[in-house]
């Protein structure tokens, strides 16, 4: 379309302008989603309001898209890119504000296991959603998975395999929370193209997720459960 190009980012009111920041994350404009945090944050609004309002409504978006396969990976990896780049200005910021987080997530691909596609793009999804991520990368032994969760005060353990043979790695991380008596302390999510609901069960994982969108849904409902038994306790 011809007349996108001459869109002003800085012309347009607020609400115009949320919206389009939106299209832009929709459509991977990583300079575009910059520019557009800049322009909100100079005109008054909070480093929160800026994330929840123009960055997590519009991944959210992209995140229903990709569900219902009307984004493809490639895609989703442009929009969570973009949205990288709109954190980045936001991060500090909100820092120093105390902004409230949803939750911290610690992310790995388990040891033997060095794919890291669909790790990366629930990390970035969930970063999108409002959570901290740690990523710990690919090929993590189980000292690994349990030092992280330890130093970083995170939430969530999530753990991605690829291979039907890492799989049962999963189960070793998980036996070794429960003999530190430590397991009942975080929420553990598992994902990867082999692992079904049976294996996550079997494993005493909280949920399998078949794809980042789903991650990314199952982590907000978990941390939210936990939240409200901790208040009735």
């Amino acid at each position: 379309m011809a007349d996108e190009d001459d869109i002003i980012l800085s012309e347009l009111s607020d609400d115009e302008l949320v919206l389009q920041m939106h299209d832009d994350l929709y459509d991977g404009l990583k300079e575009e989603i910059e520019d557009g945090v800049r322009i909100l944050l100079d005109r008054g609004w909070t480093p929160y309001d800026v994330l929840t309002k123009a960055l997590v409504a519009g991944m959210t978006i992209v995140g229903a898209d990709f569900r219902d396969g009307i984004l493809f990976v490639p895609e989703v990896l442009l929009a969570a890119n973009a949205m990288k780049g709109g954190m980045a200005i936001l991060k500090p910021l909100l820092a120093e504000t105390g902004a409230p987080r949803v939750g911290k997530m610690v992310i790995g691909t388990v040891k033997g296991d060095i794919h890291d596609i669909g790790k990366n793009l629930v990390g970035m999804m969930m970063e999108g959603a409002g959570f901290e991520v740690v990523d710990l990368g690919i090929n993590n032994p189980v000292e690994k998975y349990i030092e992280a969760l330890q130093t970083e005060g995170a939430d969530i353990l999530g753990m991605s395999a690829l291979l039907t043979t890492t799989m049962p790695y999963m189960k070793v991380v998980i036996d070794t929370m429960k003999e530190k008596g430590m397991r009942d302390d975080y929420i553990v999510i598992v994902g990867g193209a082999p692992l079904n609901e049976e294996f996550g069960k079997a494993i005493g994982a909280d949920a399998y997720c078949r794809d980042a969108a789903v991650a990314v849904q199952t982590a907000k409902d978990l941390v939210a459960r936990k939240h409200n038994q901790g208040v009735k306790a």
